[in-house]
């Protein structure tokens, strides 16, 4: 709430220099100090809230999110396939290790697949969150006077909505993805 109120009275600075500011005769436009406005937005864009910033650590954390279920699943794969050369003295032993490795494979693939949608939830809830404040943002605080502004606020809706279905879309080709592995492979 403090950084909102310290964006607010930024932008009663903007209007204040742009009220102030001399006009031109005979068209209607004003000469503003560039140095002065630049230093205000300067500020405004270190005084946005937190979640603005929190775009990029979402983005960051959902990479990070799923190398580590890759990292696991392929650790998992490794560990399952040492077991099935070990256990490959007879034949009984070795249908028994078929069947440990491909429920350890199921079993990774699942988890795998648990950690993606649980991360695209997360992230889906953010960009939501995001894109909200983003749209409650725009309806309070600029009109006509902020049209550069509001174009901005709209870029970044579009990111986030193109970012949200890129989730979707991978969570719906996570949610039906199927086993690839047939009973012939070897481990």
């Amino acid at each position: 709430m403090e950084d909102t109120m310290k964006v607010l009275e930024l932008l009663e600075e903007i209007e204040d220099v742009v009220d102030e500011a001399p006009g031109l005769p005979l068209t209607g436009k004003i000469m503003v100090d560039a140095e002065e406005i630049f230093q205000i937005v300067r500020e405004i864009r270190l005084a946005l809230p937190d979640d603005v910033q929190q775009a990029k650590w979402i983005r960051d954390e959902r990479d990070r999110i799923l190398a580590d279920a890759k990292t696991e699943y392929e650790r998992i794969i490794k560990e399952a396939k040492k077991q099935a050369d070990y256990l490959v003295e007879t034949d009984d032993i070795t249908l028994r290790a078929t069947k440990l490795a491909e429920q350890i494979r199921q079993d990774a693939e699942t988890h795998a697949k648990v950690l993606k949608m649980r991360t695209y939830d997360y992230v889906d809830k953010m960009l939501f969150d995001m894109q909200g404040k983003m749209d409650e943002l725009n309806m309070k605080y600029f009109g006509e006077m902020y049209a550069n502004l509001e174009k901005s606020f709209d870029e970044i809706n579009e990111i986030l909505a193109s970012n949200r279905d890129e989730m979707k879309i991978l969570a719906y080709r996570t949610q039906n993805e199927g086993p690839e592995v047939t009973g012939s492979e070897e481990l």
